[in-house]
C-alpha cells in the first residue's frame, strides 16, 4: 500500500460543496491515482453522489523514497454482483444475529467498531480549515481487506451500523473505504434486532444522513482540539499525564464544587418534640409539635427543649382538625440511557460500563428457544417514544398477567423531555413483552437476567394505572403548643405491584393514622425531644451524576460512561458509591476555571450540545461551529501558556517554618496530593546526592495521615514486618513498611464487576502481560482460561477443530496424529 489512508472532512475551501463520491474512490488503496487527484480537486471522476459531508477532501500521506519494483502479476477480471448481498455491522455479535435471521442470501460481516479514526499519535486536525486526518488503525487493516473483497463480488452492501450518530459515521467511513459503486449501498436502520424489525428496515433503505455524520464529525474534532490542546498545558503547568476534555472536565468541576460545598457547610444544630398518643381505643400514633403561642416552633438549644418538654407533660390533648384527602402516583416513563444507568445503579448495585455491557449484549442477540433475537430495542436513547404496536402487547401482557383492573383504557404516551433529543427514535424496552423475566430466565446469566428484568418491569409498569393513596394529616391542641400527625394509606398499588422507581435517598415509610374524631380527647404516652443538625448536600454517585449533566444538558448517552471512567481513573475516588475528588482533581479544575472558565461552564457547554443539534438537523453547517469555538480558545491559550507559571499553580505560601533549619514552607502539589515542603530544597541531579545545604524535609498537610496506612492484622510473608498501603510509580499498591531493607509487595486482584463469558461463574480480573501490556481474564484460571483484552462484551471462544492431516512429501502418506499411531480413538 502506498500510505496510509486518511480524509474527509469540511471544505477546504469555504463555499466549495463540490466531493468525491464512493464510486470515485478506486485509487485509495493502491496509491495517488489519477481518480484520486481529481477527487483531491474537489472533482468527481464518476460524476456520483457522495456518501461523506458537503465539500469532503481526502488526503492520503504517501511513503517517503524510492519503491521497490515488484513483479509484473497476472490479473483476473471478477465478475460484480454476482455474490451475496454483503451486510455490514459493527459487532461480530450482532453480525452472527443477523446472518441468522437473514439466510444465505445474504453475507453478513462486522466491521469491528470504527475501521477509521483519528490518528492517536498526533491532532490530526488542520487547525486552519479543521480537515480530519482519517486513518484505518494497524488492528483495523485486515478487516477492511476482508470488508474490500466481499464488497467486490457482493450484489448490494447493506450498511446495518447503529441509528445514532456514531453508527451513521460508520456507515459513512465504511462507505468510504470499499471500491463500490455508490448504487450497491443501501443505508438501514433498526431500533430492535428481531424478524419483523429487520424485515421492514430491509424493505425500507436509506441513504446516508449527512447532518447525522457532520454533527458527529464536528464533536469528534471539537473534543480532539480541546483535549490534545489543553492537556499538554495542564502538563508544563501542573504534571505529566493529566487530560482534560469538553465534558470530562465540566463533570469534573460539578464534583469538585459539589465536595467544596460539603467541606464548607456550617451544620447548625436544632431539636424536635415528638410526642406518642393514643385514641381513644388505646391505638398509637406518633405526633410531632409544630407551633407554640401560634407561631412555627423553632428549637435551638437542649435547654428550650427541655422547657417545653415540661410544659407539655401535664397538658390536655385534643383533636382540633382531621383532613384527609386523595392523591396519587403516576408510573415512571420507560427507560432512556440515563435512567436506565440510574436505576441499575441504585437497584442492582451496577457501574455505569457495566450496565452499558450488559445492555449491548441484550441488545445483539441471546440465543433462546425460539432462535438468537435480540431481547431489547437500541440501548443508546434519550427518547421516550414506544411504538405503537409495543403499546398494543403490553397491555396484553398486563390484561393476561395482572388482569383487567391494571390495564389503561388508552395507552400512555411520554414526552421527551431533554434537550435535543434525538439520538435514537425510542425509549429501552424488551422487543417481545411476551418474554418475561421468568420465561427468558433459563437462557441468561444472571446479571443479563437482573438488567432484563428491570427494564421488562418498568416498560410494563409505564402503561399502568398509578397508584392511589389517602393521606390523613391531624392537628392536635395541647394548651399553648400544636401537634401534627400525618399518615398515608394505599387504596390501590397501580403500577406499584410491578416495580417502584428508585432514588438516591430512600422513602420514608409512612405508616396510616388510626380513626379519629375532631374533639376526641387524646391520652399522652411518651414525649421525648430529639436533637439534629442540618446536613449537606450529598456526593454526588455515578447516577447521580448522571442526572445532573441531563439536566444541564451536557453529554450525550453514550458519553456518560467513558466520561465517568476517565474521571475515576485520573480524579476522582469513590468509596462506596459516592465520588470523591482528589487533589490532583480540585487543583486541575481550579486552573481551568481561573484560566479557560469556559471549557468548565456547564452554561457553555450545553451551548455546544444544541450548537451540534443543530448541525445534526441541517440547520447549520459544522466548520463554522467549530471555528467559533476553536479561533478564541486558541488565541487565549497561546497567552496563558506564556504568562501562566507552573509555581504558581503547584506551590502555596503559608506561615510556617520548616522545624529541621527554619526556613519558610511552602504547600507543593505532588503526584498524589498536596504537603508541606521546605524552601530550603535544592533539587540535584537524578542519582546524586542532596545540594550542600538543602533541606530535603517535607510533611503531610493537617488532618491528612502522616505515613502510609497500615493494614491491621496482616504481617511481611518475608520479615514479618507490618504491611501499609502505598502507591508507587505504577499506582496503589501493598508493600512491607521495611522498605528498602525489605522489598515484599503483596500481590493484589483487579477484580472487576464483569463475569466470565465462559464460565458465567467467576469475574474479571485485570492482569499483566508481556511488556507491561495488562489484558482480563477468569478469577477461577486455572480452571477457567478465558481472556480477552477489553471489557467489551466478547462471545465465549469455541473450541479449536481438529487440524487435517499433513501430508508428507516423500511417502505421499498422511501423518496421523500421536494418538491414532498409537492405536488409540482418534
Amino acid at each position: 500500500m502506498g500510505g496510509n489512508i486518511r480524509g474527509a472532512g469540511p471544505p477546504l475551501v469555504p463555499g466549495n460543496d463540490s466531493g468525491p463520491r464512493g464510486a470515485g474512490w478506486t485509487g485509495l488503496i493502491k496509491g495517488v491515482s489519477t481518480s484520486l487527484v481529481e477527487c483531491l480537486r474537489g472533482q468527481s471522476p464518476t460524476g456520483a453522489r457522495s456518501h461523506a459531508p458537503k465539500g469532503c477532501n481526502l488526503t492520503v500521506e504517501t511513503s517517503v523514497g524510492p519503491k521497490k519494483k515488484r513483479p509484473a502479476r497476472r490479473t483476473v477480471k471478477k465478475r460484480a454482483g454476482t455474490g451475496p448481498d454483503l451486510v455490514i455491522v459493527e459487532s461480530p455479535t450482532k453480525a452472527r444475529t443477523l446472518g441468522r435471521m437473514l439466510g444465505p442470501g445474504f453475507r453478513v460481516e462486522a466491521s469491528f467498531g470504527h475501521i477509521a479514526d483519528l490518528p492517536k499519535s498526533k491532532l490530526g486536525v488542520d487547525e486552519e480549515t479543521f480537515v480530519p486526518f482519517y486513518e484505518v488503525p494497524e488492528d483495523s487493516r485486515k478487516t477492511v481487506a476482508l470488508l474490500k473483497r466481499e464488497a467486490a463480488d457482493a450484489g448490494t452492501i447493506w450498511l446495518a451500523s447503529d441509528l445514532d450518530r456514531e453508527g451513521e459515521a460508520i456507515a459513512w467511513h465504511v462507505a468510504r473505504l470499499l471500491e463500490a459503486p455508490e448504487e450497491k449501498f443501501q443505508r438501514v436502520t433498526f431500533h430492535e434486532i428481531t424478524a419483523e424489525a429487520i424485515a421492514d428496515a430491509f424493505k425500507h433503505p436509506r441513504e446516508i444522513d449527512q447532518n447525522l455524520v457532520s454533527a458527529q464529525q464536528a464533536r469528534r474534532v471539537v473534543d480532539r482540539l480541546v483535549g490534545y490542546k489543553l492537556s499538554p498545558f495542564l502538563w508544563s503547568k501542573i504534571a505529566f499525564g493529566l487530560s482534560a476534555g469538553r465534558v470530562q472536565s465540566v463533570a469534573l468541576r460539578i464534583i469538585v464544587d459539589r465536595e467544596r460545598e460539603i467541606k464548607a457547610f456550617t451544620p447548625l444544630e436544632y431539636w424536635s418534640l415528638d410526642a406518642v398518643l393514643a385514641n381513644h381505643d388505646g391505638e398509637a400514633f406518633a405526633a410531632e409539635v409544630v407551633q407554640h403561642k401560634g407561631k412555627k416552633l423553632a428549637i435551638g438549644s437542649a435547654t428550650e427543649a427541655a422547657e417545653h418538654r415540661a410544659a407539655l407533660q401535664d397538658a390536655t390533648y385534643t383533636v382540633q382538625s382531621v383532613e384527609k384527602r386523595e392523591s396519587s402516583r403516576n408510573a415512571a416513563a420507560p427507560f432512556t440511557t440515563s435512567t436506565l444507568q440510574q436505576d441499575a445503579s441504585r437497584k442492582l448495585g451496577y457501574t455505569l460500563r457495566r450496565t452499558m455491557v450488559l445492555a449491548q449484549q441484550l441488545y445483539e442477540g441471546i440465543a433462546v428457544a425460539e432462535g438468537t433475537v435480540g431481547l431489547i430495542t437500541y440501548m443508546r436513547t434519550d427518547s421516550l417514544h414506544v411504538a405503537e404496536g409495543a403499546l398494543k402487547q403490553t397491555r396484553e401482557v398486563i390484561l393476561a398477567e395482572f388482569g383487567e383492573r391494571y390495564a389503561l383504557d388508552k395507552p400512555r404516551h411520554f414526552k421527551t423531555k431533554s434537550k435535543g433529543a434525538q439520538e435514537a427514535h425510542e425509549a429501552i424496552r424488551p422487543t417481545d413483552l411476551s418474554r418475561s423475566p421468568a420465561r427468558i430466565a433459563p437462557y441468561l446469566k444472571p446479571d443479563q437476567l437482573r438488567l432484563y428484568t428491570l427494564i421488562w418491569q418498568r416498560m410494563v409498569a409505564s402503561q399502568m394505572p398509578p397508584a392511589r393513596y389517602e393521606g390523613t394529616r391531624a392537628d392536635v391542641a395541647a394548651d399553648l403548643y400544636v401537634l401534627r400527625a400525618t399518615g398515608r394509606r394505599l387504596l390501590f398499588d397501580g403500577y406499584l405491584r410491578v416495580y417502584s422507581e428508585a432514588t438516591d435517598e430512600p422513602e420514608q415509610q409512612v405508616d396510616p393514622l388510626p380513626d379519629l374524631a375532631q374533639g376526641e380527647r387524646l391520652t399522652l404516652q411518651s414525649l421525648a425531644e430529639h436533637q439534629h443538625f442540618t446536613q449537606p448536600p450529598g456526593r454526588f454517585t455515578e447516577a447521580s451524576l448522571v442526572k445532573a449533566l441531563e439536566e444541564f444538558g451536557i453529554g450525550r448517552p453514550s458519553t456518560y460512561a467513558p466520561t465517568i471512567s476517565t474521571l475515576t481513573a485520573k480524579y476522582v475516588t469513590k468509596e462506596g458509591r459516592a465520588l470523591i475528588p482528589t487533589d490532583m482533581g480540585c487543583v486541575v479544575t481550579d486552573v481551568l476555571k481561573a484560566h479557560f472558565p469556559d471549557i468548565v461552564d456547564p452554561g457553555f457547554t450545553a451551548r455546544m450540545e444544541l450548537d451540534l443539534d443543530r448541525i445534526a438537523e441541517g440547520e447549520a453547517a459544522w466548520a463554522p461551529v467549530v471555528r467559533d469555538f476553536y479561533e478564541p480558545f486558541k488565541a487565549l491559550l497561546a497567552i496563558k501558556a506564556k504568562t501562566v507559571k507552573k509555581s504558581d499553580v503547584t506551590e502555596e505560601k503559608t506561615d510556617k517554618t520548616c522545624p529541621v533549619c527554619a526556613k519558610p514552607l511552602i504547600i507543593k502539589l505532588g503526584k498524589f496530593g498536596r504537603f508541606y515542603s521546605c524552601t530550603g530544597f535544592i533539587k540535584g541531579k537524578k542519582g546524586q546526592p542532596a545540594a550542600e545545604g538543602s533541606c530535603d524535609y517535607s510533611g503531610p498537610l493537617e488532618g491528612e495521615p502522616a505515613g502510609p496506612e497500615i493494614i491491621e492484622g496482616e504481617v511481611c510473608l518475608e520479615c514479618g514486618k507490618p504491611v501499609a498501603r502505598r502507591t508507587g510509580r505504577y499506582g496503589p499498591f501493598i508493600g512491607c513498611t521495611g522498605y528498602p531493607a525489605c522489598k515484599y509487595i503483596k500481590k493484589t486482584v483487579n477484580r472487576t464487576e464483569v463475569r466470565c463469558p465462559t464460565c458465567g461463574e467467576g469475574f474479571l480480573v485485570q492482569r499483566k502481560g508481556k511488556f507491561r501490556s495488562f489484558f482480563y481474564g477468569c478469577e477461577r484460571y486455572p480452571e477457567c482460561t478465558h481472556t480477552q483484552r477489553t471489557l467489551e462484551p466478547e462471545e465465549p471462544k469455541a473450541p479449536r477443530e481438529p487440524k487435517a492431516p499433513r501430508v508428507t512429501r516423500a511417502s505421499g502418506r498422511a501423518r496421523q496424529p500421536a494418538a491414532v499411531a498409537a492405536g488409540e480413538p482418534s
